[in-house]
This record gives structure tokens, C-alpha cells and sequence, in this order.
């Protein structure tokens, strides 16, 4: 059974974050209908840029954000398309878009003017930096809204270096999840009240949201971006281990951990040291850095796969930093469905990343 079954989607999108929300809904049982302007999606050239083919045979790129659809050509330019177009969306449910406000204002699918004409449509919009203020019209794209004036690029960075060079969209298909929970909700709320609402979320403000933690410390005077040296809890930090291998390691409660891991290690001898075994007193004195060092020097001791070993068989969180050519062999992947082999009218298989949401009724979806 698919948890959608019966929803009709009419998608106007573009690029990765809105086209990915109606992927993920016909994953989910809904009739997608796409619908491209005559020149087509620009995310169907986007493969220039990602470094994937973008040919009509194979298309990767787009295939992420763009599989379980139909598609069709109209030009609302022209009333004939636009006749079109309201004949979809008076059986629609849901009409996803990323087109500016103003611009459909001028064509006449601003909210507004689609509530009058479809009361019970959902509309939902991606929008770069909100329904308000200066940049409401501003064209949002995850490197400048998410990442940059969202504050992600700057807190991540090691202090003094360059930001880091996002290989795809984060932001993009964070909000894409962001946006499909307020639809779903809509959806919901239409079965008491009868009438559609309009969804919007923001790349700017999702991520905000997603600093949470970060934007909120900030104002104790946690201040970002830090040196790896300077890390509040030195149990959250990356290491290498002898062969070079980086590792992250995660134990959020390095109170209650410091003498387990010191011993891991190879550290016994300051065990119950109490100099260093709470979290606060290493903050307030200043010893982050010598924590950091002394781990450092341990780990590249052994080789990765050692510390890798070792500290799982202790439950204690640690990961290879993984490449995506790692991930292509990784058992857990493979054991989740978390890949999926495509073959390309070329002949070529690839792997595309599946939809990470899983409904027991549903089993794999298609």
C-alpha cells in the first residue's frame, strides 16, 4: 500500500529543492504531473556542473529530483497553455512550485488568485529568503541562501581556513523534506476544513533552523568558526589514525565517557585525572587543545581500521569519514537499499541514492 495513493501533484519546479518534494511524493503513490516551460528545466543541464552526463539517454543529475513523473511542455505565456494548466490543477491536490511570487502574480497562480479559482488546492512554494523583507524577491540558490547568509559555510570552517567546497545541494534537499512535512500537514487540515492553505519554506530560514544548536550557543559567546584545537567537547572532533585515515569520533557525554575512552586509547594513566575528565573544567581552563593533542597522538599509533574496530566493539561512536566511492561498497548500504542500480538507455549502471524514508506497508519503493 502506498501511504499516497489517490494524490494528484501538479509540479511547476525547478533545479533540485522543489522538484525533489513532488520525486519523493510519487515514491509515495502520488501522480505526478511535471510541468516544464518550452525551453525545459534547467536543472536538466545541471550535470555541467555536478561533473555527470545530462544527455536525454542519461541523466543522473536529474533523475535525483525528477524521478516518478510525467511530464509535459506549457507555455503560460500563452492562453491556450494556460487553459492548459488550470485543467491539471482543478484535479490537482497539491501544486508544487520554486517560480518567484512576482512572477506568478504576473501570470495569475500566485496563492490568491489559485484559492479563488481551487479552494481545496494545496499550494506550496520554495522560496530563497522568505515571504518578507528586502530579499523577498531575490532569486535563492543553497550556496547563497542556505549556506552562505544562513550561516553554515562560516561556522563549519576551521578557523583561518576557506570554507568548505559543497559537492551538492545539502540545503536543497534538507528543504525538500521541510517543505513535504507542511504539504502532508495541509493535506491533513483540508479533511476537517474542506479548503486548501498555502505551504512555504524557506532555504534561508531552514537553515537557520538547522544551525539550532549553533545559532542559539553564539549568544553565550560560543563564537564559530573554531579551530579543530578548540573544540568544546574533544570527544566530538575528527583524527587520523597511522595510515591516515580520518575518523569522526562522537561521545556527546564526555563526563561520563573520558575515563572509557582514555583507556581505549591507551591512556590509563590519566584516568580520573581531574584536570581534564569534566567537560567544564577543560572549557574553563583552557585545555580543549591539550585534550585534542593527546588524542591525536594516540590515534596515530595504529591504523584507523584499528580505532575503528576497537572502539565499536566499546560502543563508543566512532565512523570512517567516508567517500561516496566508500559508500558504493559499504555492507550497510547495500543491507538498506540505500543505493539503487540504475541502467541507462547507454547501457551504463550507476548508483542513485533512494529516499531514506521507509513505510512497512510499502516495502522498497519503486
Amino acid at each position: 500500500m502506498n501511504p499516497l495513493s489517490g494524490v494528484k501533484v501538479v509540479d511547476m519546479t525547478a533545479f533540485l529543492a522543489a522538484p525533489t518534494v513532488p520525486r519523493i511524493m510519487g515514491e509515495w503513490g502520488a501522480d505526478v504531473i511535471k510541468v516544464e516551460p518550452p525551453k525545459g528545466d534547467p536543472g536538466r543541464t545541471q550535470g555541467a556542473v555536478f561533473g555527470t552526463p545530462y544527455t536525454d539517454d542519461e541523466n543522473p543529475g536529474f533523475d535525483m529530483s525528477n524521478a516518478n513523473k510525467r511530464f509535459v511542455t506549457i507555455d503560460l505565456r500563452e492562453q491556450g497553455g494556460r487553459e492548459v494548466m488550470d485543467r491539471l490543477l482543478a484535479e490537482a491536490d497539491v501544486f508544487v512550485t520554486s517560480t518567484r511570487v512576482k512572477s506568478l502574480r504576473k501570470l495569475g497562480y500566485d496563492f490568491d488568485s489559485l484559492h479563488e479559482r481551487f479552494p481545496r488546492l494545496v499550494m506550496a512554494q520554495v522560496l530563497g529568503f522568505g515571504a518578507n523583507g528586502p530579499l523577498k524577491d531575490a532569486a535563492g540558490f543553497d550556496m547563497t541562501a542556505y549556506m552562505s547568509r544562513g550561516g553554515v559555510l562560516a561556522t563549519t570552517a576551521n578557523r583561518g581556513a576557506s570554507p568548505m567546497l559543497p559537492p551538492s545541494g545539502y540545503g536543497d534537499f534538507q528543504v525538500s523534506f521541510v517543505l513535504l512535512a507542511g504539504i502532508l500537514g495541509a493535506l491533513v487540515q483540508r479533511e476537517t476544513t474542506g479548503q486548501g492553505d498555502y505551504v512555504t519554506t524557506s532555504l534561508y530560514h531552514s537553515a537557520v533552523f538547522m544551525l539550532n544548536q549553533a545559532m542559539v550557543a553564539a549568544q553565550y559567546g560560543n563564537a564559530y568558526p573554531k579551530d579543530r584545537l578548540e573544540v568544546i567537547n574533544p570527544f566530538n572532533n575528527t583524527y587520523r589514525g597511522s595510515d591516515g585515515g580520518l575518523m569522526a569520533l562522537c561521545a556527546p557525554e564526555y563526563d561520563r565517557d573520558f575515563d572509557k575512552v582514555m583507556r581505549l586509547v591507551g591512556r590509563d594513566d590519566l584516568t580520573g585525572d581531574v584536570r581534564l575528565n569534566l567537560c567544564g573544567t577543560v572549557n574553563e581552563h583552557g585545555r580543549n587543545g591539550e585534550v585534542v593533542t593527546i588524542l591525536d597522538e594516540a590515534f596515530a599509533t595504529q591504523p584507523a581500521a584499528h580505532w575503528l574496530a576497537l572502539f565499536l566493539a566499546n560502543d563508543v561512536p566512532i565512523e570512517a569519514c567516508q567517500l561516496p566511492t566508500d559508500v558504493y561498497e559499504d555492507e550497510q548500504a547495500k543491507a538498506n537499499d540505500v543505493l539503487r542500480t540504475v541502467t541507462y538507455a547507454t547501457g551504463a549502471q550507476r548508483f542513485l541514492p533512494t529516499n531514506p524514508v521507509r513505510f512497512a506497508g510499502q516495502g522498497d519503493p519503486e
